[in-house]
């Protein structure tokens, strides 16, 4: 059997009782978000591009009134270029440690990095699992199975690590989309206010001319116009919006996060640990504090208990001299 020919590997630093030789599962480690198999957040990303793509350039900018709506086409057109441009890069770079990237071929298997049984697989600048010398900021990301480069986060969204490599072009994408999706929204609340106040004003376009009703509206102007009514262009206006707000709530969550994390001069993977070690600081605190105060809680309730406990002071000497004071001072008469 095969299993018998299998060369034993350690995957974790010596420790002080031995060495660790045990076979662990093993799977090839994963080039770029482009690795199969797809995150659900990737894909769901990726169909929103396109879905406020569709709707901005073939419904809701298309009925801005001119100058506005060249404007609107060249901003929102910068936005969605450069975030296409650089969410693509941000995928398909390889964040990998320079080490990682000459040895790897991507088709061997790597060991499992398990956290339950391994507290860290790099000492001393060598990674166990990749068998390598990495630099001093590499960290082995447990999804991709590799040391990452200037380690920032693993990015669901990119279905990839985010490093030294790609982060840039990470930040860039953020901005552009946070910007794009804000622009969308502006331009959305502009027409549907117009469309109570002054529809005329966005039936601006030639095609409309040849309309006889207002309540008939065209969308995909002006290369395919087509037909549709008021309520549906007011709903598709509804839902996109509430679409672009959740998105632009975590994108400028995102974004916010990554401006303080430049000031600060950290990155994601340093903040969280310092929050998990503040986080067991104020743990370790709140035990030392209640134990201080289940201390101080018996001590009080043993001096009460002393004090309760002891015995009235002279009340046995009292009642005899008061005994002898009455046989001294009390005539008896025969």
């Amino acid at each position: 059997m095969n299993c018998f020919n299998q060369r034993l590997r350690r995957t974790a630093p010596i420790c002080s009782g031995g060495s660790r030789n045990d076979l662990v599962p093993s799977k090839p480690a994963r080039m770029n978000g482009w690795s199969w198999p797809p995150q659900v957040a990737q894909v769901i990303g990726w169909l929103m591009f396109i879905y406020m793509a569709i709707v901005s350039f073939g419904i809701y900018v298309p009925l801005l009134p001119p100058p506005w709506n060249h404007v609107a086409y060249a901003l929102i057109g910068i936005a969605f270029v450069l975030h296409f441009v650089t969410h693509l890069v941000a995928e398909i770079i390889d964040p990998a440690d320079v080490s990682v990237r000459a040895k790897q071929t991507y088709s061997n298997p790597v060991p499992l990095f398990d956290r339950t049984k391994q507290s860290h697989v790099i000492q001393d600048l060598h990674c166990y699992l990749c068998d390598v010398k990495v630099g001093p900021k590499v960290k082995h990301c447990g999804v991709c199975n590799k040391c990452v480069q200037d380690f920032d986060h693993h990015c669901i969204w990119l279905n990839n690590c985010v490093g030294g490599r790609n982060y840039w072009y990470f930040f860039v994408a953020l901005c552009s989309a946070t910007f794009g999706t804000l622009l969308l929204i502006i331009v959305i609340l502009f027409i549907f206010i117009q469309h109570y106040l002054d529809p005329d004003n966005l039936r601006t376009a030639p095609q409309f001319n040849n309309l006889l009703t207002n309540e008939t509206w065209l969308v995909f102007l002006p290369a395919a116009p087509l037909k549709t009514t008021s309520a549906g262009l007011l709903v598709v206006a509804f839902i996109t919006v509430l679409l672009s707000q959740v998105s632009l709530l975590l994108l400028g969550h995102l974004l916010g996060l990554h401006l303080y994390l430049l000031y600060k001069g950290i990155s994601t993977h340093d903040h969280i640990k310092m929050q998990r070690q503040k986080q067991a600081r104020n743990k370790d605190l709140e035990v030392e504090r209640s134990s201080e105060i289940n201390h101080h809680n018996k001590a009080a309730k043993s001096q009460t208990h002393s004090i309760n406990c002891e015995p009235t002071p002279n009340s046995s000497v009292c009642g005899s001299r008061l005994s002898e004071f009455a046989e001294i001072h009390v005539p008896v008469f025969v």
